[in-house]
This record gives C-alpha cells, structure tokens and sequence, in this order.
C-alpha cells in the first residue's frame, strides 16, 4: 500500500490523490530458472506535487524501481521518456 511520496528525503504522507502522481510498475517476483513458473505483481507508488515536477519513477531492465530526476527537456510536459520501463503512468 503507498502511504508516502516514494522520494526518500521528501516522504511526505499521502492523505489525497489531488496532486502528484501515481506510478504503477509489473513486477516479475519468483525463480528466475528457464522453463520456471513466474508470477506477476503490480506495485503502485505515489510521488507527491512537488516531487513529481522534478521527478519521476524509472524501472531498470533488471527490474529495479527507483526515482529519477526528469531531464530538463520534459519537465513541465507530458512527454514520455523513451526507453522508460513503466507499465502505467496516471496523472492526478
């Protein structure tokens, strides 16, 4: 469950959904041996208003979830990173 910005020196609570954005990754968990049964899972996390001007989530290709800075050419857009692994983006 998100309960805080996912920015770690920010951590503000998340009380509403009014501002910031909602970031939702698949996540592979389990064996990663050939021919091995792998289950999915979704992970959600929020970054707040402020946060999210400057921010953003990104997933590596090994599957690990971190913040980013925005490079300066989309801040303030709506315009997609490429090469970004992310499975949804919501705006609120």
């Amino acid at each position: 469950m998100v309960n805080q910005c996912a920015n770690l020196t920010c951590a503000k609570p998340l009380h509403y959904l009014r501002e910031g954005r909602i970031y939702i990754f698949d996540a592979a968990v389990g064996s990663t041996d050939p021919g091995a049964k792998r289950l999915r899972r979704l992970e959600h996390y929020w970054l707040c208003g402020p946060c999210s001007e400057t921010m953003m989530m990104t997933q590596s290709s090994q599957g690990a979830i971190s913040v980013a800075e925005k490079p300066v050419t989309i801040r303030g857009t709506e315009e997609t990173v490429p090469g970004a692994a992310v499975a949804a983006r919501l705006a609120f």
